[in-house]
């Protein structure tokens, strides 16, 4: 078995590379490699997104390996293979990402990535650091994982999903922030698995078991 994780020059992978490593390890689960070769990306079993920075930057980084994301979305979207997007690589799941332009998203769960705006002024924006999980609805993914599980995050835009089915769970930030959107074999995660200690490996070892 092999899980992609997708680099295309957008953040610092290395974290997130040795968390999937040792979950991989741990559970059997195969491989993991960092690529950015769409051959290896078509033969992967599960495919994760990751991301750091604006969601214009990261959209055309992204679109500028080319071949990639073409693959991504015939692993995933025909061939219903297992993905994770984290942070950016979740936003970029949404039909459009509203930080500094309007950008078309891939378009995979209906809504926008729009700027934090909380009600309260004290709270800062940047929302960084860590924040309880509210789960919405259960996820074969979040095995094991409760309300009040603590998460990292570092973002200043966040996902409204069109249709909340399609959030499964969010955090409270002076207003509901989306913490986790998905469907089908699809999953995106607004927060670092690989910085949120247990409650990020717990989540990394489920996805990898996960049979959607």
């Amino acid at each position: 078995m092999i899980t992609a994780i997708i680099d295309y020059e957008s953040g610092n992978l290395h974290s997130a590379e040795k968390a999937f490593q040792r979950m991989a390890l741990e559970t059997g689960a195969g491989e993991v490699h960092v690529t950015s070769d769409p051959d290896l990306i078509r033969v992967a079993d599960r495919i994760v997104l990751p991301g750091d920075g604006a969601f214009p930057a990261c959209r055309k980084a992204l679109f500028d390996h080319r071949g990639v994301f073409e693959a991504i979305e015939e692993s995933v979207i025909t061939r219903a293979k297992p993905f994770m997007g984290i942070c950016i690589g979740m936003q970029m799941m949404a039909t459009k990402g509203l930080e500094y332009q309007e950008t078309p998203g891939f378009d995979w769960i209906g809504g926008e990535v729009g700027r934090i705006e909380p009600e309260d002024v004290l709270l800062k924006v940047p929302h960084m650091g860590w924040n309880d999980l509210v789960i919405d609805r259960p996820h074969p993914v979040l095995n094991g994982i409760d309300t009040g599980c603590h998460a990292y995050f570092v973002h200043s835009y966040h996902f409204r999903v069109t249709d909340p089915d399609e959030r499964i769970a969010h955090v409270d930030y002076g207003e509901e922030i989306t913490a986790i959107v998905g469907r089908d074999n699809i999953i995106g995660l607004q927060f670092h698995p690989e910085k949120s200690q247990t409650t990020g490996l717990r989540i990394i070892e489920n996805f990898l078991k996960w049979r959607p």
